[in-house]
């Protein structure tokens, strides 16, 4: 029977009860509690001064965190997709030649917005779970010449690569094309420096290393990527994310004009987030990331287990770990999940059922943290026949977070 809503009796579904889990996954991180209070504050209209005063100061510390001095610097009322489409739909035109960097999931995505804007796609490949080497890059520029884009993952989240880009980006000057990077997973957890490296477009999420829910994308662009936009032959496909449209809702120096409704509870939820990363210290909690990173492949390896990413280049934020062979990788997730209240990721894409994915992002990021996945870990491991020392692994990371405090 179906509840009649006219008449105010009955319930169609009961009272929200979400369990509160530990998120150690590919994201979302677990939210900063400041944040959720943030969430709480009172909506006001969209163009009240108040409101607009927000948005200047969310811009300046965004500049901060991206290490830009770009007027061009705002947060997309999306998730990091939204962000992505974004950073490629103004950029990217009919007959254009892109250069996309194909060595995890989110390269795949980027490739397809591309085709979408009527563009022609230049794949450059690694295997998943090694780094672009730069004279891949180089050797795609000479074979399309006058390509407008390199698009490139900074963090990989489907891999756990953190990939360099300052040669890259020197090259791709050199061909007179623009750098595209992805950002998501590495903002406000990884160094990164738009500026000094020469990224001309980036763009990220809320839900990963800020530790926000997810629903904005912080987005920069370079005075030379709007160029390139203020001389588009035709109008942005999608009029939600053209930025000379946004550019002048958040401001740029002019009087703002409406553009759309914001999520306004979100943007209080970001700038909550960018206060904690600015009282941290950027350099600080980057440090953060690294410590806690080092002491979970301390205690991953004494427990056995493989690291999937390319030695030299793993991504701190986030960790890919080789399934074990006759480990059955869902169950074990499924355990972690409802014995431990832990949510890990598995693999997608090409590494779906090989790999599992702990994210230790932002407020997630805690030597606490370390330790209970690694006892999680051995625990649940050892009741399908996986043999480890028990406690060593955690004695490991013990050892790792005290050496480098």
């Amino acid at each position: 029977m179906t509840d009649d809503p006219s008449t105010g009796s009955g319930q169609a579904f009961g009272e929200l009860n979400v369990p509160a889990r530990l998120l150690l996954g590919p994201g979302p991180s677990n939210v900063h509690p400041r944040v959720y209070r943030a969430m709480m504050t009172p909506v006001i209209g969209y163009l009240d001064p108040e409101f607009l005063q927000l948005l200047d100061d969310t811009q300046r510390p965004l500049r901060a965190l991206f290490r830009t001095e770009n007027d061009m610097t705002i947060a997309v009322s999306g998730t990091g997709t939204a962000g992505m489409e974004t950073a490629i739909y103004n950029v990217v035109e009919p007959g254009d030649t892109v250069i996309v960097c194909l060595n995890g999931f989110f390269g795949d995505r980027m490739a397809q917005m591309v085709r979408r804007c009527g563009a022609e796609v230049m794949s450059v490949e690694a295997e998943w779970g090694r780094i672009m080497e730069p004279d891949q890059i180089e050797e795609a520029l000479k074979a399309s010449p006058g390509a407008k884009l390199v698009a490139i993952v900074h963090g990989q989240t489907g891999t756990g690569i953190l990939q360099p880009l300052e040669e890259i980006s020197r090259i791709v000057h050199a061909h007179d094309a623009l750098l595209l990077v992805d950002a998501v997973t590495s903002l406000a957890g990884c160094e990164l420096r738009v500026d000094e490296w020469g990224v001309d477009i980036c763009f990220s999420g809320t839900q990963k290393c800020l530790s926000a829910p997810p629903g904005m994308a912080p987005l920069t662009l370079s005075p030379q990527a709007m160029e390139v936009v203020a001389k588009r032959k035709e109008p942005v496909r999608s009029w939600y994310v053209d930025v000379s449209m946004l550019r002048n809702y958040w401001g740029a120096g002019k009087a703002r004009v409406y553009h759309h409704t914001p999520p306004m509870t979100m943007l209080y939820a970001l700038r909550e987030a960018l206060r904690i990363v600015l009282e941290e210290g950027l350099e600080a909690r980057i440090e953060r990331h690294r410590r806690n990173a080092e002491a979970l492949w301390a205690g991953l390896d004494t427990m056995g287990l493989q690291l999937h990413a390319q030695e030299g280049h793993r991504l701190p934020s986030l960790t890919t770990v080789r399934v074990p062979e006759g480990v059955d990788e869902m169950t074990l997730r499924r355990g972690l999940l409802q014995e431990h209240n832990i949510e890990v990721g598995g693999g997608i894409g090409a590494l779906q059922g090989q790999v599992w994915r702990i994210g230790l992002m932002g407020y997630s990021s805690t030597a606490q943290n370390v330790l209970a996945i690694l006892y999680a870990l051995e625990t649940d491991l050892a009741r399908q026949g996986f043999r480890a020392e028990r406690g060593a692994s955690v004695a490991a990371a013990v050892r790792s977070l005290n050496a480098g405090s």
